[in-house]
């Protein structure tokens, strides 16, 4: 089965065509650097990230854009309370967000510009509009896009620009000649950054940055424009207007927006107070557990970020890295020579408009299944067994690659998860010592020495006791003819 997108510009899925046979261009909208990134820009992130590799993998030479909008009033806003220059805050929220994005495994774009490196980019577009008539400049130095110039303006979000402008509450600004028209360029406030134009110093509106430099990197027209729901109107709505009507052709073929992050089944919101950084999570929970969180449902659906949706996540992680190791244990190696029924269906499901939560439950269908085969054979795999196991644990690390979840080791994954376990209990503790690990771990040992001998005296009922203190410790026990190992919930 081919790919399928669903293009929210006609609200359905469709065949993935390039304009380019083999070469596909994505411009995806990134952050605006005034502050720390939150769980919501993460997850678009790593969405994108995700389609980007997928993109790869089908063979396609990707040119992946995604800008960072370092000029804009929150940024102003922000130098003014802390009295920082606006080139040092977006630098330091710039190298912060690339420091969480490292952490979740996102590969870096093929182009990360940056909106004041391309302000001559920026003018000369807008000059372009103006000389096209789709602009126009007023007393004061603001250049406005004209709505009217511009016929199948809220196409993309299915709005009606009579609907809004009998309806809109706009506060009224004479200088426009409608009310909706918005602003490419605005005049430069005492001790604002600015930059010289020929409509004198000031600096560009927010609409114009992504048109000016998805041109400069893309051409008139490109295949994949993503980001937040949140952008569709009037962000991407303004940026199909301006490019559209600049160079008379489809600005974007397929329009692509992921869905939000809801916190504790309620939207996340700073009236709410519970907006959650990144790096708040990744303090708590390890990347791979984020990530997969963040992949866990279809890109386009909300998602609900709470201790129990994490917990869940953190324990199907577990299962297939145990599953993994057992394949270790076992001494069956990655077979390449064809691919499993796996990946027959993760294709199916990444070429299902990129349906990352059916492509993690292939996965966790294939060691379910993995698993079952191995009891059947008491643990001993005979060559044909080995062959199939061989060819899953293949197509787990593909679908891997993909997905940017189970790339670790067996043992280095349960290493970690040991260690921050222990981290957290001695936290939890409250003690000081510099060897509270060590003495935490030795006691840790001591319980199982003892259960272990409980059961041998058939003392169940102690064996049991021991087995409930380590499990309110969030340890789980796992005995096996090579005696009892452990490892954190």
């Amino acid at each position: 089965m081919g790919l399928k997108v669903y293009n929210t510009l006609h609200g359905r899925k469709e065949e993935f065509i390039p304009l380019t046979e083999g070469k596909v261009k994505m411009y995806v909208c990134g952050p605006t650097v005034y502050d720390t990134s939150h769980i919501g820009h993460a997850r678009s992130v790593v969405v994108f990230d995700t389609i980007f590799r997928w993109f790869e993998k089908l063979g396609n030479e990707v040119t992946y854009v995604r800008n960072f909008t370092d000029v804009d009033d929150k940024i102003i806003k922000k130098s003014n309370e802390t009295g920082e220059d606006c080139a040092v805050i977006t630098e330091k929220y710039i190298n912060e967000f690339h420091v969480e994005m490292d952490a979740l495994n996102v590969r870096r774009p093929t182009i990360e510009p940056r909106a004041t490196g391309h302000i001559t980019h920026i003018i000369d577009f807008i000059q372009m509009l103006i000389d096209k008539k789709k602009a126009y400049a007023v007393d004061g130095g603001d250049v406005y896009f004209s709505i009217d110039a511009f016929s199948d303006y809220g196409r993309l979000s299915g709005r009606n620009p009579e609907d809004m402008r009998a309806g809109a509450r706009i506060a009224i600004d004479e200088k426009k000649q409608n009310p909706l028209d918005f602003t490419l360029w605005k005049p430069a406030k005492p001790g604002e950054p600015f930059w010289e134009s020929p409509w004198g110093k000031g600096r560009p509106g927010w609409h114009i940055e992504c048109s000016a430099m998805s041109y400069e990197y893309l051409g008139e027209g490109f295949d994949v424009h993503g980001g937040g729901k949140d952008l569709i109107f009037p962000h991407h709505e303004n940026e199909i207007a301006q490019s559209e009507a600049l160079f008379g052709r489809q600005f974007v073929k397929y329009w692509i927006h992921n869905g939000f992050v809801d916190i504790n089944n309620e939207k996340m919101s700073k009236s709410l107070g519970n907006f959650t950084m990144i790096k708040e999570v990744l303090a708590k929970y390890p990347a791979e557990v984020i990530r997969m969180f963040l992949l866990s449902n279809h890109y386009r659906s909300p998602i609900d970020y709470s201790e129990d949706s994490m917990k869940e996540v953190s324990l199907g992680l577990d299962r297939v890295y145990a599953f993994m190791e057992r394949l270790d244990h076992t001494g069956i190696k990655p077979c390449e020579t064809f691919n499993s029924e796996l990946w027959e269906e993760f294709c199916d499901a990444m070429n299902d408009d990129f349906n990352s939560a059916k492509a993690i439950a292939s996965v966790f269908e294939a060691v379910k299944k993995g698993n079952r085969l191995l009891d059947d054979a008491k643990g001993i795999p005979d060559e044909s067994l080995s062959k199939e196991l061989g060819l899953m644990l293949h197509d787990i690390r593909s679908a891997a690659g993909i997905l940017g979840i189970f790339l670790l080791s067996p043992s280095a994954y349960f290493a970690a998860k040991k260690e921050k376990g222990m981290a957290d209990l001695v936290a939890a503790s409250e003690t000081t010592t510099t060897d509270s690990s060590s003495s935490l771990a030795a006691e840790i040992e001591d319980l199982i020495r003892q259960r272990a001998e409980a059961r041998k005296a058939k003392n169940f009922k102690r064996a049991d006791e021991i087995r409930a203190t380590l499990q309110s410790m969030h340890i789980v026990l796992e005995d096996g003819s090579g005696g009892t190992t452990w490892r954190f919930e």
